[in-house]
């Protein structure tokens, strides 16, 4: 069976992710790697909810620090661009090298990520950055076959909190200019 280390932003995202990785007859292990999350209680919120996933899926998932002083530092330059740009590329940079780095430090034949699963996020920049760290980046677009769709009727079943916005500061900015905007008219 080979073994593939799931890089995890959310339960709501790992639920059908973990899924069909358990479906195509992997042994999956959670990584739970954000420093981009905040706040600290939006952070906290999301790691609670996957002992949910852990008790579901029943698998292992592993909790790296949360260095938002690095991801700040890697990411100030970029704070005016918009969700989907190169500063998200550089998140995910940031975050999958991590993953990399573990899954080789631990043997595992594969790394992968739920952010695919996400309609907001573009799966072919995903699999570009993944790939560029490493050929054992399991390409896996999860938005595919209601994927989407699947994960927010886990998200209902399970009670688990689903949030409107990628996780970091600068998006949580973006959505409430547009949600002002949206108020005002203006």
């Amino acid at each position: 069976m080979k073994k593939v280390l799931l890089h995890i932003c959310c339960a709501v995202c790992a639920s059908e992710s973990i899924r069909r990785l358990l479906e195509e007859d992997f042994y999956v292990v959670g990584f739970f790697y954000n420093p981009n999350i905040h706040p600290r209680k939006e952070y906290e919120e999301r790691r609670k909810d996957l002992e949910i996933i852990r008790k579901v899926f029943k698998i292992e998932i592993i909790e790296a620090e949360y260095d938002v002083r690095n991801w700040f530092e890697l990411t100030k330059d970029y704070k005016f661009l918009p969700e989907g740009s190169l500063r998200c590329q550089i998140c995910w940079m940031m975050r999958l090298k991590k993953t990399f780095s573990f899954a080789k430090r631990m043997n595992f034949d594969f790394f992968t990520t739920t952010l695919t699963i996400s309609p907001h996020k573009n799966s072919k920049k995903i699999f570009e950055v993944g790939k560029s760290i490493s050929s054992t980046f399991l390409e896996r677009d999860f938005k595919k076959k209601d994927g989407f769709k699947e994960a927010i009727e886990f998200s209902k079943k399970y009670n688990l909190r689903r949030q409107n916005y990628c996780g970091c500061v600068y998006s949580l900015l973006e959505r409430w200019k547009k949600k002002s905007i949206h108020l005002t008219g203006t």
